[in-house]
């Protein structure tokens, strides 16, 4: 309505935000969301639906409070981060990838058309992508640590373990059906994840719960403000009942 820009502050989206900026829109070939991996990316398989809310909240690289942290462990944030860079930058699903990096220091990258992978790097620190959405196009001084290649730096990456954590494959359907379905995805998470915190919701659950919130929608109203709050409501009370 204004004409104004949103500046991501997500350390994923103002990543690619940063590495798109002097690039032309057709010259991009998709964008490469990193992901952590999570506190179980290491875990068996057998073994990741027994993990406890303690277990969930260790988390190797970020300190980003208890919700986020079990988003993580689920790859639910991974999912939403999808969808959200979808309607932030313009990429269809297909053009819009997700790789596993522990080491949280390359935050996102781009593939260009001519096969040049163009990345953001720097510390698992928030303060450098909240600075620059306040500072934007202006870069100003930022005490912190900053990346150093004077010692050995490791950089690992791997693909994600969609069988094992289901919610990423799952972003991406609610994300191409559109309409309300991402809004359902994100409010029954949210119950399910708190309702895991207080010990009323097994790990493999939280998934299990928002599918079969997903799986209730009947057929949805005009796409209004209005209607999107009726809907997120009515998913929060709806995995409330399950979870019951």
């Amino acid at each position: 309505e204004y004409g104004v820009q949103l500046l991501p502050i997500d350390s994923e989206h103002s990543a690619i935000f940063q590495c798109l900026e002097g690039q032309t829109r057709e010259n991009v070939d998709s964008l490469l969301i990193t992901a952590s991996g999570g506190p179980l990316r290491t875990w068996p398989s057998e073994k990741i639906a027994t993990a406890t809310a303690a277990d969930c909240l260790r988390h190797p690289t970020w300190n980003m409070g208890n919700k986020i942290t079990i988003d993580s462990a689920t790859l639910f944030n991974k999912g939403l981060e999808v969808i959200e860079a979808h309607w932030l930058f313009g990429f269809d699903f297909d053009h819009i990838k997700v790789t596993v990096h522990p080491q949280s220091i390359v935050h996102s990258m781009i593939m260009m058309k001519d096969g040049a992978i163009l990345a953001q790097l720097g510390n698992p620190d928030m303060r450098e992508p909240i600075q620059y959405a306040l500072t934007y196009p202006e870069r100003k001084p930022l005490k912190m640590d900053t990346l150093t290649f004077a010692d050995a730096l490791t950089l690992e990456f791997f693909p994600p373990r969609y069988d094992d954590f289901p919610a990423l494959n799952l972003a991406y359907e609610v994300g191409r059906a559109g309409d309300f379905k991402p809004a359902v995805f994100n409010a029954a998470n949210e119950i399910a994840v708190y309702a895991f915190l207080d010990g009323k919701l097994k790990f493999a659950d939280i998934y299990k719960t928002v599918l079969a919130v997903l799986e209730k929608m009947e057929t949805e109203p005009d796409f209004t403000l209005e209607h999107l709050r009726e809907i997120d409501l009515w998913a929060r009370e709806t995995a409330k009942a399950l979870i019951k």
